[in-house]
């Protein structure tokens, strides 16, 4: 499947590349049996890991991977259950992402030049009162990660130890990053795990699905894949 970053005129706007994706997750790629000669179920668009010494060409890296674990998640879970809880007291995939993509645009807008922590964001109001509409959701969720990669691909590792406060707390660059990455992460397990219960018998396996580690293992060895 081919497929381009330009945006396509459908709901509130959803990019091309989450809608392929969608389509390839629905399609069933994710649940194909491994014959031996086919890539792991779950890793048949995955390259080796690039080697590198960058600090941030391994953080962005690292973003990407975890946006990719979302859209997985996100493109096999229904409008239903985008919005669903298991109890009252869990947040629903619907306001995790309102919740990220708040954090997202009020960490990466300005940075490293402005506080982390924008005056105008409300960070309680993320919790409660999610968008409508799925395309709405999917729509902050592109917004957030757009703003993610726009502000980190204008730097380079001569700006990790610049200094940037975060609701006035001094954090070198390299200490920001690292500090969203690992929210970033924490969050998106939690959407990982809600959509597997979710799906249950129909998930689709985003890692390396069981019983197929050391075919997996195979392909690392010779370069064809990675976990990333």
């Amino acid at each position: 499947m081919i497929c381009n970053s330009s945006l396509l005129s459908f709901g509130s706007g959803i990019c091309k590349d989450y809608l392929c994706g969608l389509l390839y997750y629905r399609r069933g790629s994710y649940a194909r049996p491994f014959s031996g000669s086919e890539p792991v179920a779950g890793y048949d668009r995955v390259m080796a890991l690039e080697f590198t010494e960058s600090c941030l060409a391994d953080a962005i890296s690292l973003f990407r991977y975890y946006k990719k674990l979302g859209d997985g998640a996100l493109a096999q879970l229904s409008d239903e259950q985008v919005y669903a809880t298991l109890d009252p007291e869990m947040n629903s995939v619907a306001i995790i992402i309102k919740h990220m993509s708040g954090n997202m645009l009020s960490r990466w807008n300005g940075f490293p030049d402005a506080d982390g922590e924008s005056a105008t964001r409300d960070r309680d109001a993320e919790f409660v009162s999610p968008p409508a509409q799925r395309a709405e959701v999917v729509q902050q969720w592109e917004d957030g990660w757009r703003c993610v990669f726009g502000a980190l691909e204008r730097l380079t590792d001569a700006d990790l130890p610049r200094r940037v406060t975060i609701r006035g707390e001094a954090h070198s660059v390299m200490q920001a990053i690292h500090r969203q990455l690992a929210h970033y992460a924490y969050h998106v397990g939690q959407i990982v795990f809600l959509a597997k219960h979710l799906q249950s018998e129909n998930w689709r396996s985003l890692s390396i699905p069981r019983n197929q580690s050391a075919q997996f293992n195979q392909r690392v060895g010779r370069g064809e894949a990675s976990q990333r």
